[in-house]
């Protein structure tokens, strides 16, 4: 479609508009008035975002039959096909029912209402750095992938003493050295005597430096002549070798490391070694998942219009590797009174709600949220896929809900849109480092949204720069492209040619931590 008829078209959809927000001003005066007139454009065919053309495996097929109505504005109906515990359904005083609107004007408000993608991700990131910071003192059995909220300081020098970096000799003084008899220094006793000049002992790796000893030689640098007791250099002795100093890697009151250190397996041992039993630690975000759908099953084939749950066994063990302390999944079908109870009574940190984002005759979660007096930060993101994903509060301080839409993509769409960076705040870690690569292969676009598309990093043969290859099967249904990949690559609306530079969102695991405590266990 050329720039002009995208224009024309643009200015259609806001006449459109113009005429269901007057209708809608009708209906609020009578309220007795029936269904609004249908959508000009709907009822001629048209679409009111028109779509390029792309390969079938395009996450622009999120508009086409493969998106559940869960991702997607519901048909108009009447009273007699509204469920009774619908929110479109007839007051059970008799009163009014509310307005409706068509589906392609649904669509067209909810585009025109989308927070642009950058800026969702950015709120999320805001708005968990500025949740306050929890801290407990963790032991360091237990500490593993948390956030220091405390520096970590040298309680000691390190080492504490001037210890021998080799097994061999210590030495006074030039050379030949006359053997002390014994059997030499060890790791873990008691300071030796001193070291005259001219004596040497046997040291091993650890043990303290006696007094006046100028040097360690390796065993494998020196030749004893135990004839006449004598011990020889093989090359030539500096002071100084192979001799680990008092305080050579920090002094007593040295910052180790800052808040917000991410606790590794280095880290815990760093910690050990200056004399650290614990450490001041932010807790874990509390994660509750709570899975919508009625159609869902939880084991066995798909069959007599049922799914599997793809979601329930994804986002336990990829929020373990946000550094999330995850409940396991609550499967609530289609229950409006059970996501209400849910809701309120949780006391996790952050919701997580699969389905039901959108406005189809079983989507609870916008209805619900505004009877729980829940703040809606984001409603709808421009992206594809994933654009009904939603960011709330829940009412007096209560936790964030992120609202994921159905569709498996489009659920890591909002994971990594809006739970990942705002878990990142909560959780006292630094956000992730944005960071840009070239894409191999012409990538097509949305007209108006960002797309996210699974990409796997690959190397050039001919050494080359590296490069992302975007991944087929990258519709909002399917998981194929994105658990072959290692990141996702951030497309501007319109799309980008071969070679052009894209953003990346890492995957967790394209960091190589597998030693993430929780972390697909």
């Amino acid at each position: 479609m050329s720039v002009e008829e995208v224009s024309a078209e643009e200015a259609r959809a806001a006449e459109e508009e113009r005429a269901v927000e007057q209708a809608l001003a009708l209906v609020g005066c009578r309220p007795q008035a029936a269904h609004p007139a249908p959508d000009p454009a709907h009822s001629a065919g048209l679409s009111s975002s028109p779509e390029p053309s792309s390969p079938p495996d395009s996450a622009n097929a999120e508009s086409s039959a493969s998106q559940s109505s869960r991702d997607q504005p519901s048909r108009p109906r009447s009273h007699s096909d509204t469920p009774p515990d619908s929110p479109d359904s007839p007051s059970r005083s008799g009163g009014p029912s509310p307005a409706r609107v068509s589906p392609s004007a649904q669509a067209r408000r909810t585009r025109a209402h989308s927070t642009p993608w950058s800026e969702a991700r950015a709120l999320a990131e805001r708005l968990g750095r500025a949740a306050p910071l929890a801290a407990h003192r963790l032991p360091l059995d237990r500490a593993l992938g948390h956030v220091l909220a405390e520096a970590v300081v040298a309680l000691t020098d390190l080492p504490s003493f001037d210890t021998s970096a080799m097994d061999g000799w210590a030495v006074a003084g030039p050379g030949p050295w006359t053997v002390r008899a014994g059997e030499g220094l060890l790791a873990g006793r008691s300071a030796p005597a001193p070291l005259p000049d001219g004596e040497a002992v046997r040291i091993a790796t650890g043990a303290r430096i006696p007094v006046d000893a100028t040097a360690v030689i390796r065993s494998e640098h020196a030749r004893s002549d135990e004839a006449k007791g004598l011990l020889h250099a093989t090359r030539k002795v500096v002071p100084g070798q192979d001799i680990r100093p008092r305080g050579q890697e920090c002094r007593s009151g040295d910052q180790l490391l800052p808040v917000g250190t991410l606790v590794t397996p280095p880290v815990l041992g760093l910690a050990a070694a200056a004399g650290y039993d614990a450490l001041v630690a932010v807790p874990r975000p509390r994660v509750d998942v709570f899975v919508l759908g009625d159609e869902l099953l939880t084991a066995g084939l798909p069959h007599d219009g049922l799914i599997r749950d793809a979601l329930g066994p994804m986002l336990e063990p990829w929020l373990r590797a946000l550094g999330a302390d995850v409940t396991a999944p609550q499967r609530l079908g289609d229950d409006a009174k059970a996501l209400r109870h849910a809701l309120t009574t949780s006391d996790a940190d952050l919701i997580l709600t699969t389905g039901g984002t959108a406005a189809g005759p079983v989507d609870h979660v916008h209805p619900v949220l505004a009877e729980t007096g829940a703040e809606l930060l984001v409603d709808g993101v421009a992206v594809r896929p994933g654009h009904p994903m939603l960011l709330a509060r829940q009412a007096d301080g209560g936790p964030y809900v992120v609202g994921l839409p159905g569709n498996p993509l489009a659920a890591v769409s909002g994971l990594l849109t809006l739970a990942e960076p705002l878990l990142r705040g909560i959780a006292g870690r630094a956000p992730q480092d944005p960071y840009r690569a070239t894409v191999r292969d012409e990538v097509h676009g949305h007209p108006h949204d960002t797309r996210l598309v699974p990409v796997v990093h690959r190397a050039d043969s001919a050494g080359g720069t590296d490069h992302v290859v975007p991944l087929h099967y990258n519709g909002p249904a399917m998981l194929r492209g994105v658990a072959a990949a290692d990141g996702l690559a951030v497309v501007p609306p319109g799309g980008v040619r071969s070679g052009t530079e894209v953003e990346i969102l890492d995957l967790p695991w394209a960091s190589a931590t597998p030693w993430t405590e929780g972390c697909f266990t």
